[in-house]
């Protein structure tokens, strides 16, 4: 029997439970439809509404001869868990631990010295297909494309990668019918007032931000074709109903060609259904703002990461933060919502760049914004630069993940902590000014955004003294 699975539990992972927007693991639900158009028989054990007493005991119970665990940075230390129940259990000696997923890359050695077997790096499907049939046929695994694995001897072996597939369109649609996706559809029902389902149209991304990984796919763009794209919304429509679908790209707009074709497709196949994305503002202009609209684009992200150019810059954004201001301002002028990403303690990033941030935020105004304090990922260029002034090597490494490295900042870390609420409150106060709200609650949110401002002065002046 084969399982796959991806070890996300919501219910310990207290700031998801505060936003509640979880989505099924669309990566492993693409090698459950390949398996079955294989007619390879598995089941899909969805851990984000269970718990880890559950999984185990269904362990137990189903004792799956191979067990295929998708991993990435938040699933990490779970999957680690899962690894050592496994291990440590006398009915489960048999099973066969299988990882695949962003973290597999630029974790190898620890992931099999702790007990997996085998890591597919790269491009899922055909490897895992493969490595499957080599282990259920008792022939040899050792010269499959794309994996890695651990000798008797200790000795760990890392073959070649597999060249990654062309056509998108090959591959068949998720395999949503092996999971309860109407739980996730009423949890944002309830929480958020209309459901949302994620689609996938490409792989992998053109550009080369410095934070960003790409442990799965490289430095490869590959994309669907709109017409496949079209008729996975339909049949979401179909089965599911939505109210919305959220493009999981991390540039949906790359292509203008690719969008007027799906634009078009989409009027004259008359498909109503909203949809919100990821985007670049160098992506953007009036044009195609009015292509996202007439397609059922609500909302749309627009990445900077910083108001400070000088940091977009050492990030190799590759954008101007007043280009990111206008585009942001004109989708809202279109009637789209626009969202954008912060981050904050980048290399180098001082005081000033944060204010310019903070001046970025009111200046375009989005309806939505994500801040996070910047961490550096493995396999990443930040990683590589921060690597020697960081706590890498020092934390627990099947206890944390790489949310839990902290390197050498200009100032220390809690100051970015107070600095992510300095421009939460700030910005709080802006639009309910900006909106004639009430003066109690702007009051409220003015004096936080003091207190962050004055817990800032205190920790900078502690890095001054130290």
């Amino acid at each position: 029997m084969i399982v796959l699975t991806h070890g996300y539990f919501l219910q310990d992972d207290e700031k998801e439970k505060a936003i509640m927007k979880p989505y099924p693991p669309l990566g492993i639900l693409y090698l459950s439809a390949y398996m079955e158009e294989k007619m390879i028989e598995h089941d899909v054990f969805d851990t984000t509404f269970s718990s880890r007493e559950k999984f185990n005991d269904y362990l137990l119970e189903k004792k799956p001869s191979i067990l295929a665990v998708y991993i990435n940075l938040m699933t990490k230390v779970n999957v680690v868990k899962t690894i050592q129940f496994v291990r440590s259990e006398p009915s489960l000696q048999h099973t066969k631990i299988i990882l695949g997923g962003p973290d597999v890359r630029y974790n190898k050695e620890n992931l099999l010295h702790r007990g997996a077997d085998f890591l597919v790096i790269g491009e899922g499907e055909e490897t895992f297909y493969e490595l499957v049939t080599a282990l259920y046929t008792d022939q040899s695994y050792q010269a499959i494309a794309g994996i890695s694995f651990r000798m008797a001897d200790g000795t760990i072996i890392i073959n070649p990668e597999r060249g990654l597939r062309k056509n998108l369109d090959e591959l068949p649609f998720p395999n949503r019918k092996k999971i309860d996706l109407d739980t996730y559809l009423q949890t944002w029902k309830k929480h958020h007032g209309f459901s949302s389902v994620t689609v996938s149209t490409m792989r992998g991304c053109p550009y080369s931000c410095h934070w960003c990984s790409r442990g799965v796919y490289g430095k490869s763009y590959r994309r669907r074709s709109p017409q496949s794209v079209v008729d996975e919304m339909k049949l979401i429509q179909q089965t599911y109903n939505p109210d919305n679908i959220w493009f999981v790209d991390d540039v949906f707009t790359v292509s203008h060609k690719w969008l007027e074709e799906f634009t078009l497709l989409v009027e004259q196949q008359n498909l109503r259904l909203n949809y919100e994305c990821i985007t670049r503002a160098d992506r953007l202009n009036e044009e195609v703002i009015q292509l996202l609209k007439r397609s059922g684009c609500f909302r749309v992200w627009i990445g900077a990461e910083s108001g400070s150019q000088k940091i977009i810059d050492l990030m190799d954004r590759r954008v101007d933060v007043k280009i990111v201001q206008q585009m942001i301002n004109a989708a809202q002028k279109a009637g789209i919502q626009a969202g954008t990403f912060i981050m904050l303690g980048y290399p180098t990033e001082t005081e000033t760049d944060i204010k310019q941030t903070l001046r970025h935020l009111k200046n375009s105004n989005p309806e939505w914004f994500t801040i996070t304090i910047t961490y550096p990922i493995r396999g990443t260029e930040l990683f590589e630069e921060v690597e020697a002034v960081s706590n890498a090597h020092e934390i627990n490494w099947a206890e944390n993940t790489d949310r839990d490295i902290d390197f050498k900042r200009t100032y220390n870390k809690q100051y970015y902590h107070y600095a992510v609420q300095w421009i939460i409150n700030e910005m709080a106060f802006y639009q309910r000014k900006d909106k004639n709200l009430g003066i109690i609650g702007s009051s409220k949110t003015k004096l936080k955004a003091i207190r962050a401002r004055l817990g800032m002065m205190m920790e900078k002046r502690k890095t001054a003294m130290a």
